[in-house]
């Protein structure tokens, strides 16, 4: 089981109370290997008010959190149980568990808030083999030569042509190789 995006719909304006408490959770519950980051998707936005810039933070998506989790029966239970939370999207009900996010739409939101889908500390080093996700070199696997995390760019080694090459790509545009 590997971790996955989803999506939580919260009661709106609660977003940042259904973040508290489902950190809270998760750590006097012991759940930390299966549920990892919560994200209230907001951006800055700079409007003009008598003649001063003011910085706003502005939520992308109101009444919506997302979650970075291991989708187990324990995990979903506690979530779904959080006070504010009111489901998952992408479930029919009934029991059914929800179907995560894509990669490319986890990477579009994080990226447009300078987040990245990959923890760098954790999940990237050198040595580790990734697969490629988009751009030309897509669904191509090698191992990350070099990173360069001050413009979320790797340097992986793939095998072109029966030819080790080494090629530049973003940090979004690779997952680990499973």
């Amino acid at each position: 089981m590997d971790k996955k995006w989803y999506v939580v719909n919260t009661y709106s304006g609660h977003e940042k109370k259904v973040k508290e408490k489902l950190e809270m959770r998760t750590t006097s519950m012991g759940m930390e290997d299966y549920i990892f980051r919560v994200i209230v998707p907001e951006t800055t936005e700079v409007e003009m008010k008598d003649g001063k810039a003011k910085e706003k933070v502005k939520k992308l998506f109101p009444g919506y959190v997302l979650v970075e989790m291991i989708m187990t029966d324990e995990a979903w239970f506690i979530v779904r149980n959080t006070p504010g939370v009111t489901g998952f999207i992408g479930s029919s009900g009934k029991g059914a568990k929800p179907t995560p996010l894509q990669p490319y739409e986890v990477d579009k939101i994080l990226n447009s808030m300078g987040m990245s889908r990959l923890e760098v500390s954790t999940d990237l080093k050198e040595g580790q083999l990734v697969k490629i996700i988009s751009g030309p070199f897509n669904s191509m696997e090698g191992k990350i030569s070099s990173l360069d995390l001050d413009n979320n760019k790797v340097m992986v080694i793939v095998d072109l042509f029966g030819q080790e090459t080494e090629v530049e790509v973003g940090i979004s545009e690779i997952e680990k190789a499973n």
